[in-house]
């Protein structure tokens, strides 16, 4: 396998590229890449293609034209050193023979976490740390996210106009941008492990949730529905058997609000066993406090998602849930597509309603961003800060 590659940089790039491979179908696990040199030319490369099969250490070496032993491998993150799933990425490392080992960045999983270099570094292994570290932990930062805060990794999404309106004042939505874009959304479905969208989401629009690219994995849809108004024939319940369902709710509130009926108990508990037995999940969170009866903990079923090992969400909620999500600090990034138009209208919704911040050098900022062309509309994204503040109660 011939390269003209020859900096670490350049390796470390290539194996990148590889990881990405891994997009949509290594979840939880990382994604990684590995690239094998010897004598200046690239011998073997792979990556971990699937959760629960050969990580990618492993994959290259196993598939080497030639003898690997006095070779340098080059991996975006630490080779792991326990047994899981699959054998320890060290052990093949030693047992190759391998020279020198190149780290894109350390593994955060407390497993791993530094031990993996220091066995291969006990054993005569020469080992260089943080090659392209920055762009490393980038690839991986639904990973990183999830193994250091045990929450979900979240990305809110959604298509605005030129002038903020997600619709039209009468509710018209479709369709805000362009094929191109709505294909591009289907790829973010892919790479995120869950989808979480609000009650009015699926009372107005029906939709399936479900990821419509080819070779794609359906994210496990999350709706927050405090009051369970989840209508029977959507296609969201209809559908549960074949893609992971989940539906927050309280039961106080979803009591409550059957209160008038006088056989309010008996039709609550029918819903659930109807929900149970279509394969929806229900997850009864507490809600944000005693007199809000309408607004569910979202910090507590995010600490509820991350505990059934969803690791990230794209968040494609109204404007009431993704300001309930920002005013919690529990948005990571933001995707904006945003299509050339204009349709004014006092009324017609923004994509982030609930109370606005008073001062404009109060906002919530966005770094690292990219704006990218996607047919006729423009895709912004960006990380927000850690330190950023967050929207009003």
């Amino acid at each position: 396998m011939e390269t003209c590659i020859r900096s670490p940089q350049d390796y470390m790039r290539m194996a990148l590229e590889l990881a990405r491979k891994g997009e949509g179908k290594v979840s939880p696990n990382p994604m990684v890449g590995c690239v094998v040199v010897k004598d200046g030319r690239v011998i073997a490369a792979g990556c971990h293609e699937a959760y629960g099969e050969y990580h990618a250490e492993r994959n290259a070496l196993l598939h080497c034209q030639e003898d690997p032993e006095g070779a340098e491998l080059y991996v975006n993150l630490e080779p792991c050193c326990h047994y899981g799933k699959t054998p320890p990425c060290t052990e093949i490392i030693l047992e190759k023979k391998i020279k020198k080992v190149y780290v894109g960045c350390l593994d955060s999983n407390p497993k791993v976490a530094g031990k993996g270099i220091e066995i291969l570094q006990q054993h005569g292994v020469e080992v260089v740390k943080g090659v392209l570290e920055e762009e490393c932990r980038a690839v991986n930062e639904v990973f990183f996210h999830y193994m250091e805060r045990k929450m979900p990794f979240t990305a809110m999404k959604y298509a605005m106009t030129l002038d903020g309106k997600i619709a039209c004042e009468t509710g018209d939505s479709k369709w805000v941008t362009g094929r191109e874009a709505r294909e591009h959304v289907q790829c973010l479905r892919n790479r995120y492990r869950g989808i979480m969208a609000g009650i009015n989401t699926v009372l107005e629009d029906n939709p399936m949730l479900n990821c419509r690219m080819a070779g794609g994995r359906n994210p496990v849809r999350i709706i927050c529905d405090t009051r369970l108004r989840i209508p029977r024939g959507s296609q969201i319940v209809e559908t549960a058997a074949e893609i992971e369902t989940i539906v927050a709710w309280n039961a106080r509130a979803a009591g409550e609000y059957r209160k008038e009926t006088k056989t309010a108990a008996e039709e609550l508990k029918e819903t659930t066993r109807y929900l149970e037995k279509k394969g929806v999940v229900l997850l009864d969170i507490p809600l944000k406090s005693e007199n809000a009866v309408s607004q569910l903990d979202l910090r507590q079923l995010f600490v509820n998602l991350g505990e059934r090992g969803i690791d990230s969400i794209l968040l494609e909620g109204g404007g009431t849930l993704n300001a309930s999500a920002l005013r919690e600090h529990l948005v990571q990034r933001v995707y904006a597509f945003v299509a050339p138009k204009l349709v004014a209208g006092a009324q017609a919704k923004s994509p982030v309603e609930g109370k606005g911040i008073q001062r404009m050098k109060d906002a919530v900022k966005l770094e690292s961003i990219e704006i990218t062309s996607v047919g006729e509309d423009f895709c912004i994204t960006g990380r927000i800060g850690e330190e950023e503040p967050c929207l009003p109660e």
